[in-house]
C-alpha cells in the first residue's frame, strides 16, 4: 500500500520515523484510536485521572472488573516496570505524577498487590501514561523507538474494557 502524504512527510521530517517498522506505526495508529473510542464511549469525552479512578471504583462496585481477563496484560507491564522487585528505567520513563496513584501503581507492578481493583486502576494508569506521553511529545524523545508492545498491550486493554463496559451499537 503506498504511504499517505501524512507518512511521507513524517518520514522526512519527524525523528526516527523513517526507521520505525510498519507494524511498530500501526500499533500506535490502533492505539490512538482505541484511546479516542474509550475516552469517547466509556470517559463522556473527559478522561482525567480522577474520572478513571472513579470508574473503576464504580465497576468495582457492580463486581464487573473481570480483572482475570487481564493476566497477559499486567505480566508485560510488570516484566517492563518492575525487574527482581526494583522499578526499571522503563518505570520511570512513564512520569507517574502524584495524582496518577502512583502507590497503588507501584505496589501492582511490583506484585506486592494482586487486589482486582488496583490492578485494573494499574493497568488503566499505564494506559493513560502512555496515552500522555505520546500525545504530549515525551515518546518523540526515544524516537518512538521499542513501543509497539506497549501501545499493543494498552490496545488489548482497551479493547477488553470497550468490550465489556461499552455500548458500541
Amino acid at each position: 500500500m503506498p504511504a499517505s502524504a501524512t507518512e511521507e512527510w513524517l518520514e522526512r521530517r519527524a525523528p526516527g520515523y523513517s526507521i520505525l517498522p510498519a507494524p511498530d506505526r500501526r500499533a500506535i495508529y490502533d492505539f490512538c484510536l482505541l484511546w479516542s473510542l474509550f475516552e469517547a464511549k466509556i470517559m463522556g469525552g473527559r478522561a482525567q485521572v480522577d474520572r478513571i479512578t472513579d470508574q473503576v471504583d464504580n465497576w468495582t462496585g457492580q463486581n464487573a472488573l473481570h480483572a482475570d481477563q487481564y493476566a497477559a496484560e499486567l505480566a508485560y507491564f510488570r516484566t517492563r516496570y518492575f525487574k527482581e522487585g526494583e522499578p526499571t528505567a522503563h518505570f520511570h520513563g512513564l512520569k507517574l505524577r502524584d495524582r496518577d496513584n502512583p502507590d497503588a501503581v507501584t505496589a501492582v507492578l511490583s506484585g506486592a498487590d494482586d487486589t482486582p481493583r488496583n490492578q485494573i486502576l494499574t493497568l488503566l494508569m499505564v494506559v493513560w501514561r502512555l496515552r500522555n506521553n505520546l500525545f504530549h511529545g515525551a515518546k518523540w524523545t526515544i524516537e518512538l523507538r521499542d513501543q509497539r508492545d506497549n501501545f499493543s498491550h494498552a490496545g488489548s486493554v482497551l479493547m477488553r474494557l470497550l468490550d465489556d463496559h461499552a455500548d458500541l451499537h
